[in-house]
């Protein structure tokens, strides 16, 4: 199992990418209507002018921006409230990228690569939370012993030293 600052730097490596994707892709659309497909197809304009390219007048890539922010955000914070916080974020954003997947397989009928590694991006998201919830929960969050009170042997006023 790795460690729970590995975890929280993958997390946050991810939650970047993920920050930067939904963001080339906000850009994209507010510039040219639609983010550049990378295999010369029109799958990333169809879906971005699809009527499923917005919640409640909102665009969906803005949503994934601050989606993002919120998970880096939980990803660098310590303890048992941002471990339950980035769980349950990245449940509700793996969940939403399920649904968006889904609708450009079986009902836009076709697929965005960009979208595509944002699924991928949450998904390795949700993996590294769930771990990081369920491996360390409980353990608090990791704080340096004062230099004075170890008891390894590096303190000459250790007991361990005196006896």
């Amino acid at each position: 199992m790795p460690g729970e600052r590995t975890l929280r730097a993958a997390a946050a490596a991810l939650a970047l990418c993920g920050i930067a994707v939904a963001t080339y892709i906000a850009i994209a659309d507010a510039g040219s209507g639609a983010p550049a497909c990378l295999a010369d197809g029109h799958g990333c304009e169809t879906v971005a002018s699809s009527r499923y390219s917005h919640l409640a007048g909102i665009e969906v890539e803005l949503l994934g921006v601050a989606g993002y922010v919120a998970l880096l955000l939980a990803a660098i914070a310590p303890g048992d409230p941002a471990r339950i916080v980035g769980l349950g974020l990245a449940l509700v954003g793996f969940g939403f990228s399920a649904y968006l997947t889904y609708v450009e397989l079986f009902v836009i009928d076709a697929i965005c690569q960009w979208c595509v590694v944002s699924a991928g991006l949450m998904t390795l998201l949700l993996v590294a939370n769930i771990w990081r919830t369920f491996g360390y929960a409980g353990h608090g969050s990791p704080t340096p012993v004062p230099r004075g009170n170890r008891n390894d042997g590096s303190d000459p006023a250790s007991p361990s030293r005196m006896e």
